[in-house]
């Protein structure tokens, strides 16, 4: 790196130092994503033998007859694919205090609650405390990428609105959502410095678990920094649009607090007010800003109006396609990035392309967060044969030839859909049937990347139709374009209920509708033809 000029004052030399060090920690990022993806089987075949080393002792292995044997095609051999369900006995003793190898050779921390599918299901994901180390890692790798595209990041902070979710207990462990426990855990709190993570929100506001409180100071402390938001976002596209509709219903009360350097009442917590008080100042020009733009009740384009240096929006992770109008309306056509592909299972990978087209994002796979194999699907063979995803894919008997249809990370080809399988670092998934299936859109050296197909078994069926999660998206968006001639848009919709009493039966969605204008949307104008 070059040397700093000399002669500086401590301030200029404090940010030539801080250039240095992030110049440096983006180089090794890159190097070791170079690194990772261009030895992708090497590693595949290392994570594999590291986790059954390890594991070598646990029930679940021993129960298969595995017998300490890190070998692949001995793991391929003896262990059969599973489902939750498969794994539902083994995660219930643990659940009630079964503190025995069962899964995992390390202590079990905590349960990572996810929603499961389309049946409702609220499925508990055993953990181990080192996940975190995995997870901060895989967040350390955004910002080297995300530089390479819109540099001089870190001269600036993001505005994100992070939550908390309440908890459950079991009667063996706590039970919460992935983010829950990271937002709660010392790598987010105590981290150290990085322009990833320099959020306009302070620890006290994102750590508050009332959604009122923690959203309006999140919100007054992002319009108090508002010229210093360079990037702004959330995990989920849907908590975006949530932000700004509590933007447009609560602005009044944030104009106030910024004018006179106040704090809602509703606020009570001594640590989140001291929090809040550090950033808010009275600012009349500010405030002025915020009632001028949001008195119009015109809200198109009100990110680049209220925060005018913003380059991006950043959603995590997640499905957006349906929110892809709103936040193209409120943002000015900003680029829209999805950063990581996560679950509570797991984090996969990353959008190493991030200015892509929403429509068009692909995941690179890091080959050392688990080990992943896939199954592959067909699914216009299986709505040709009026079958769905289970129908297809269930995995076979250990001697039926159908098991061996997995193939490994390097293995996968082009435009081939697959279920996504695997086999994680906590020791508590081997072989885990996510549910995602994901279909192939390209390589990163010889790491394959993956553009996100739908979950399994998110499907309507009212007549052996199969309508899965990606046609109800494209119904909504295309039946959504008759709305922009009423100056309208749609916020989210929902499938209520299906009607079998005409003929064809069809589909019933109910919209929330976001209007823009004074043209009345007439009734029934705009029904999705399901």
């Amino acid at each position: 790196m070059p040397e700093a000029p000399k002669n500086l004052s401590d301030q200029e030399t404090d940010y030539y130092i801080k250039r240095n060090v992030i110049c440096d920690r983006d180089n090794k990022a890159l190097q070791f994503i170079e690194y990772v993806t261009s030895n992708a089987d090497e590693m595949q075949k290392r994570v594999l033998a590291e986790i059954l080393s390890r594991s070598a002792n646990v029930e679940c292995l021993q129960r298969h007859g595995l017998n300490g044997n890190t070998a692949r095609h001995t793991f391929k051999k003896v262990m059969p694919i599973v489902t939750y369900e498969g794994l539902k006995p083994d995660i219930d003793r643990i659940a009630y205090g079964d503190t025995s190898p069962i899964l995992c050779s390390k202590p079990i921390t905590e349960f990572l609650t996810s929603s499961g599918t389309s049946g409702g299901e609220r499925k508990l994901m055993p953990t181990i405390a080192e996940e975190l180390d995995r997870r901060s890692m895989l967040y350390s790798l955004l910002m080297p990428v995300m530089n390479q595209f819109v540099p001089g990041l870190d001269e600036g902070k993001g505005m994100y609105f992070l939550f908390i979710k309440s908890e459950a207990k079991t009667p063996g462990l706590v039970a919460r959502l992935v983010l829950t426990s990271y937002y709660k855990s010392s790598h987010f709190k105590d981290r150290s410095y990085d322009p990833c993570t320099i959020y306009t929100s302070p620890n006290d506001t994102i750590l508050c678990p009332d959604y009122y409180r923690s959203m309006y100071s999140q919100l007054l402390c992002g319009l108090c920094q508002n010229n210093e938001v360079l990037h702004v976002g959330t995990v989920f596209a849907s908590g975006f649009i949530s932000a700004i509709k509590f933007l447009e219903k609560h602005w009044g009360l944030l104009r106030n607090d910024i004018r006179n350097g106040t704090i809602d009442c509703k606020i009570t917590d001594p640590a989140m007010r001291e929090a809040v008080m550090k950033i808010l100042k009275p600012n009349s020009k500010l405030a002025d800003l915020v009632e001028v733009e949001c008195k119009k009740g015109a809200w198109k384009g009100i990110i680049t109006k209220l925060w005018p240096n913003t380059k991006y929006i950043d959603i995590e992770t997640g499905t957006m396609s349906q929110y892809i109008p709103n936040l193209e309306f409120y943002s000015n056509g900003l680029p829209l990035v999805c950063t990581m592909y996560a679950s509570s299972e797991c984090y996969f990978g990353l959008n190493l392309n991030p200015l892509s087209k929403p429509s068009d994002v692909s995941y690179t796979l890091i080959p050392t967060m688990a080990y992943f194999e896939f199954l592959p699907v067909n699914r216009k063979k299986a709505a040709e044969l009026g079958a769905n995803f289970n129908s297809i894919t269930e995995p076979a008997s250990l001697d039926d030839k159908k098991d061996q249809q997995l193939v490994d990370l390097v293995d996968v080809k082009p435009g081939q859909e697959y279920e996504l399988v695997l086999t994680t670092y906590a020791g508590s998934l081997y072989r885990y049937r996510v549910g995602d299936i994901l279909r192939v859109s390209g390589f990163k050296n010889k790491a394959p990347q993956f553009h996100f197909v739908c979950r399994k078994n998110v499907v309507l069926d009212i007549d052996s139709d199969k309508t899965d999660e990606v046609e109800l998206q494209n119904v909504n968006k295309n039946a959504a374009s008759h709305l922009s001639s009423f100056e309208a848009s749609l916020v989210e919709y929902t499938t209520s209920c299906a009607d079998t009493s005409s003929i064809p039966s069809h589909y019933v969605i109910y919209w929330e509708i976001s209007l823009g204008g004074s043209i009345p949307v007439p009734n029934g104008s705009c029904q999705p033809p399901v």
